[in-house]
């Protein structure tokens, strides 16, 4: 068992990096499957998830409900975020916009050599799917495709993007695990998208990659919403 963060370590000197912790604890019990889009739980309850104390709690559902990831719900308890139409269309409406913007700054400064690895790693992966279908490979390459988008966001080294995408990027995550799923018949799609975008790139054509990334997130979109 975790042991507890308490709100008297956090009112000293790694007050920040106990934050940290605690928000991240609140992630990997989202991602995991162990709290649960629209579950109710109680202050008791969410201290025993996350091994945090009551002060930490307290500490930390501001940043967490300020982040649309639960809605504090005064003599109710805590409803983790639902994911409904308008969570999914606003989600991918700010992925939109910062992966195109994102895009734009790779096809100016992005050097050949990251991209053409990307594009081996993404032929790779679609040479295997005609052979692996176990669950580790589909694993991996949800690794590679969430790698992927994460590079070019990096690649801007703007702080205030990538902290706004890594926000953005946890609901988009619960949309995935609860709607989407990369499969024999979504990889192929999902890649052949990405690689539209790798070639734009290569070419330096701004207006074709930004057309390449819109389209795919709306094909992401578009699969979220149809289930």
């Amino acid at each position: 068992m975790a042991r507890a963060i308490s709100s008297a370590e956090t009112a000293g000197g790694g007050q920040a990096s106990v934050k940290k912790a605690a928000y991240e604890r609140f992630q990997q019990e989202l991602l995991a499957g162990r709290l649960r889009p629209g579950q109710v739980v109680s202050q008791r309850e969410l201290v025993a998830t996350l091994g945090l104390s009551i002060g930490a709690l307290r500490e930390l559902l501001p940043r967490l409900e300020a982040e649309g990831l639960l809605n504090v719900m005064p003599q109710r308890g805590i409803q983790i975020t639902t994911i409904d139409l308008p969570m999914i269309r606003d989600a991918y409406q700010m992925r939109m916009a910062f992966e195109r913007e994102a895009t734009l700054f790779a096809v100016d400064r992005m050097k050949d050599e990251m991209i053409e690895a990307q594009k081996r790693l993404h032929f790779q992966i679609l040479e295997r799917l005609q052979q692996d279908r176990s669950p580790a490979f589909f694993e991996e390459s949800q690794d590679v495709d969430s790698s992927f988008h994460e590079l070019l966001i990096g690649f801007t080294e703007n702080e205030l993007l990538i902290q706004a995408y890594d926000v953005n990027s946890i609901r988009v995550r619960l949309i995935k695990l609860d709607r989407i799923t990369l499969s024999v018949t979504t990889l192929p799609a999902a890649f052949g998208d990405h690689l539209a975008i790798i070639d734009a790139i290569l070419e330096r054509d701004r207006w074709k990659a930004a057309a390449a990334m819109e389209t795919h997130i709306r094909n992401a979109r578009e699969r979220a919403l149809a289930i």
